[in-house]
């Protein structure tokens, strides 16, 4: 029987107005629910914060205009175990994304202005 793992990531804007996401990863080494929690929250900031596109995860800001005190990071909304069969991007298993996790966080998340997604100010 799979044991595949959902990865439950959400977007929160300033008003407070939340987008929610999910990935599902492969998990043939069968880590436990326990484990794969404690290894992400370690290195999320506040357990929680996280830069989506450095982990390869769909960003899932809103379309509609940011507000200037929108932030960068998705937060991090649980895992579970699921029978639903990987949709990972880049085919990943749950350890792999773990490491890849890990890696980023090492190096830091780097923070962004969400406005700059919108506006492309050209330099003089």
């Amino acid at each position: 029987m799979p044991q595949n793992i959902k990865f439950n990531y959400l977007y929160r804007d300033a008003g407070n107005y939340k987008i929610f996401g999910n990935v599902v990863f492969s998990n043939p080494e069968y880590l436990s629910l326990v484990e794969i929690k404690d290894s992400l929250e370690k290195t999320f900031i506040q357990k929680l914060f996280f830069i989506a596109k450095q982990i390869e995860l769909q960003e899932l800001f809103f379309e509609e205009f940011p507000l200037g005190d929108d932030i960068s990071f998705h937060e991090f909304n649980g895992i579970e175990i699921t029978e639903e069969l990987p949709n990972d991007s880049t085919k990943r298993t749950i350890r792999e994304f773990i490491e890849l996790v890990e890696l980023e966080s090492s190096k830091g998340w780097k923070v962004f202005d969400p406005m700059e997604r919108f506006f492309r100010f050209e330099k003089s």
